[in-house]
């Protein structure tokens, strides 16, 4: 049994006009009496009762239309969703990204790809850049938001979000009445910087261009989440270091100061790269309209 045998029952049986049936269907009526026929020898029983003046479903015919109606509705149903499954509006996608992406990139993306592909059951999974890596390769999570520098063979990566860092201190601070301040002007000063074990790249950057100016930082204190960065920033503790978007996190107490020749802090989408689900690939499309950079200077600001 075929589905064009379902498909043509269904139109005769309609119609009850062999006639009428083998027009809509836009084919000739000799083939579609052959086409009936077939079915019911196939199926063992008779479906339609013919004569000179009428068509008449029996009572077999009657049961077996309201079924072929429901399979045919399912085989479209199935079509779609194999076709919006092609297209990567269907299915389940595990994201993992860093805590700090939800401070930008995270939550415009998520919402965007969700508006577009409301059919997609997107799965988030908070996990640092290296965890990440190793889902990936697991199979684990299909894409990811990690933090650069990072490589990994078999894996792609594309920085989609590039943001100047800036100084933040507490608004008891002597600096804190200043618009825009340079590396040197803290030579002398605490800091207060993210575990090099949680972002390597920007650890070592921020120490780096500290010693190309003529100072080792004295780190007062590491810390894993920028939030708590920022919760001892504003206690006086000492001074950071942060990525500008972290200004978004609205803490109390906290002034944020630009710098001149700030380090630059990368986000990155992370795939396989013998990917071929059409849902990671409408995934990295919606990530790549998001502004890749902050502006180089942004209204000196204190949150609370």
């Amino acid at each position: 049994m075929e589905v064009r045998h379902l498909q043509y029952f269904v139109v005769v049986a309609e119609e009850l006009h062999f006639g009428r049936a083998a027009a809509r269907l836009q084919m000739t009526q000799p083939p579609l009496s052959q086409q009936i026929l077939q079915l019911e020898e196939e199926l063992g029983v008779r479906l339609l009762e013919r004569s000179k003046r009428k068509v008449e479903l029996t009572h077999a015919g009657r049961v077996f239309l309201e079924e072929a109606k429901k399979a045919l509705a399912q085989i479209q149903r199935a079509a779609d969703m194999a076709q919006r499954a092609d297209r990567g509006q269907s299915g389940r996608l595990a994201v993992g990204f860093v805590g700090s992406a939800t401070y930008d990139i995270l939550p415009e993306v998520i919402r965007d790809y969700m508006e577009r592909f409301p059919n997609v059951d997107v799965v988030l999974n908070e996990m640092g850049t290296s965890l990440q890596i190793t889902a990936l390769m697991n199979h684990q999570i299909d894409v990811g938001i990690v933090r650069m520098p990072v490589s990994q063979e078999g894996l792609c990566f594309e920085t989609v979000l590039r943001t100047p860092c800036v100084a933040a201190v507490s608004k008891e601070h002597p600096l804190s009445a200043k618009t825009e301040i340079s590396l040197a002007d803290l030579a002398e000063q605490p800091f207060i910087l993210l575990s090099r074990a949680i972002w390597p790249g920007f650890h070592d950057e921020v120490v780096g261009l500290c010693r190309q100016i003529g100072f080792s930082p004295s780190i007062r204190q590491e810390a894993t989440e920028f939030q708590t960065i920022l919760g001892l920033v504003a206690a006086n503790i000492g001074i950071s270091i942060v990525p500008q978007s972290a200004h978004n996190l609205h803490m109390r107490g906290v002034v944020y100061l630009n710098l001149k020749h700030p380090p630059i802090a990368e986000m990155a989408m992370a795939w396989r790269a013998c990917e071929t689900s059409p849902m990671v690939r409408e995934f990295l499309r919606v990530a790549r309209q998001f502004p890749d950079e902050y502006p180089e200077k942004f209204r000196r600001g204190e949150d609370g």
